[in-house]
């Protein structure tokens, strides 16, 4: 055994998150992708068979009432909300981060005022943001400019109605500051709007205590909701009796069963419903949040920054010298809970690491991206995973 296996081995056996592996469906694969899909709960099949077989099959109807399928977007919410540091009736579940974006971003430029018709964007943004973006200020005849989020602070004017910025950068792994940019914003009376879908689950947020206007969120990440799992809106209390959303559909409406012609708006964060929730994914993610039970998001990043030391020092040592060079910031306060590894051949070498049992990604054109998601992965899996990479990385020739 290597010095880096013992190590390893000795890791693995001090760590107290260790016992909630069990509770995800693995194999032998290293499965460093959950920041794409995370890994399936072992209870979930089970629970959605029932709700197909027995409060779909047998109670019909009947389970929008007796199983809470009506109340389900407000309930999973309160679920969701002490991972990303919220009180209970500020996040509602349904659409997806795509329209949550929009329903963020168009209700903002409404909750910012007259005289502010400027909005702001990441400009490293995972690209749906940015598309959405741009066309909620095409609707609402505001101006948009893309910055870089370092940028933000020194641009933010009298003429600014809100920013829209990734907590994680999906690339590189980089971690924003998140409450420094937020008290920027709110220093110029511009708000705050934040996309938490390479954060949530995987490091604490603290919407709640760092006075965060709104923010989004995806489910099939760090919270393994599964593919394509609904998304969230996160509404700041202080907003919610003037949240205006631009998709006020039946499932936000005061009486949604009034059937009224006139559209008269829910109080809270239901305010965010549009139509029908998708019953079948929504009850999948509201099983895969049971992992979350008794799991501090404090311990979950002290593990996370744990492996991502670990997996850059086991690259260190394994690849061969300038093959491979780390994109990710090496300071904790800048590191979301990825390593992205530049590397020339990297579709070749991404493709082989996958076909010997190493699972991660590409972002095209030379970034090997891998995700580590501290409820089932371990320290064994970073050793392995950088190892082989190193054999790989000498089997296939420098570009």
């Amino acid at each position: 055994m290597s010095p880096l296996e013992e190590k390893a081995a000795r890791l693995d056996a001090a760590d107290e998150l260790a016992k909630h592996r069990e509770k995800f469906v693995l194999d032998d694969t290293v499965y460093l992708d959950g920041n794409s899909l995370g890994a399936l709960p072992a209870h979930v099949p089970a629970r959605v068979a029932d709700v197909v077989a027995r409060q779909w099959g047998d109670l019909r109807i009947r389970s929008w009432g007796e199983s809470g399928w009506w109340t389900a977007p407000e309930r999973i919410g309160d679920r969701i909300a002490p991972i990303v540091g919220a009180a209970e009736g500020r996040i509602v579940v349904g659409d997806s981060t795509s329209v949550n974006v929009f329903k963020a971003v168009v209700a903002g430029t409404r909750l910012a005022g007259e005289g502010r018709d400027e909005i702001l964007a990441d400009a490293t943004t995972f690209p749906t943001d940015g598309y959405i973006a741009e066309s909620a200020a095409r609707l609402t005849g505001h101006r948009i400019t893309f910055l870089d989020p370092d940028e933000i602070p020194a641009a933010v004017s009298e003429r600014t109605a809100l920013a829209l910025v990734n907590h994680v950068d999906y690339r590189s792994g980089r971690l924003r500051d998140l409450p420094g940019l937020t008290a920027a914003l709110h220093a110029a009376g511009a708000l705050a709007v934040w996309d938490l879908c390479h954060s949530a689950g995987a490091l604490p947020v603290g919407l709640d205590a760092h006075g965060v206007d709104l923010a989004v969120g995806c489910t099939y990440k760090y919270l393994n909701g599964g593919p394509g799992s609904p998304a969230y809106l996160y509404v700041a209390e202080r907003h919610q009796d003037r949240f205006d959303s631009p998709l006020p559909g039946w499932n936000s409406h005061a009486d949604p069963f009034g059937m009224t012609p006139a559209y008269e708006a829910a109080e809270g964060a239901v305010r965010g419903r549009v139509g029908t929730p998708d019953i079948l994914s929504m009850l999948a993610l509201e099983a895969a949040l049971d992992v979350w039970d008794g799991v501090r998001i404090e311990d979950v990043r002290a593990k996370s920054l744990a492996l991502t030391d670990f997996f850059l020092e086991c690259v260190r040592a394994y690849a061969p010298a300038g093959r491979v060079a780390s994109a990710t910031p090496e300071a904790h306060e800048e590191r979301g809970s990825q390593v992205a590894l530049r590397c020339a051949e990297a579709p070749a070498v991404m493709d082989e690491l996958i076909r010997r049992g190493v699972v991660g990604d590409l972002r095209r054109p030379d970034v090997l991206r891998f995700g580590f998601t501290p409820l089932y992965v371990g320290f064994a899996d970073v050793e392995r995973a950088a190892r082989v990479l190193g054999e790989v990385l000498r089997d296939i020739p420098a570009a």
